[in-house]
């Protein structure tokens, strides 16, 4: 009994990191960068990861963007973006094309651009 209750454990904590990593990971997204316009309808700077929500021509995004302390470092902070803002983003959006799910690498509002994960490889100009 105490040999499979510290199987189970040990497993236990060998399984979240992994699944951690894949709900933050980029597995979810497609290959190609790409872009994403639209209007703010909400957003959100806390943790895991800030995200917004983006009304765009075909319809509203899930968008997530970086963790607090790299969107902070990106000088992405509350206040710099609102609901009713024009946004535009570069980044991958989702594998399943039903779904309307985002994840930004660069966030342009306001004249502005934020690169929220500055280490990433890019092959589109943010703002263009």
């Amino acid at each position: 009994m105490k040999i499979t209750r510290k199987f189970a454990i040990l497993g236990a904590a060998l399984t979240l990191p992994v699944a951690a990593a894949a709900h933050h990971g980029w597995s979810w997204t497609a290959d190609e960068e790409t872009w994403l316009r639209g209007t703010i309808i909400s957003i959100n700077y806390g943790n895991p990861h800030a995200s917004l929500e983006l009304r765009a021509s075909k319809g509203v995004w899930a968008v997530d963007l970086a963790p607090p302390s790299a969107a902070t470092r990106a000088g992405f902070v509350e206040g710099v973006a609102k609901a009713g803002d024009i946004a535009l983003l570069t980044g991958h959006r989702s594998r399943d094309p039903d779904q309307l799910a985002f994840k930004a690498e660069t966030i342009t509002v306001n004249g502005k651009t934020y690169d929220v994960y500055p280490r990433r490889p890019k092959t589109l100009t943010p703002g263009s």
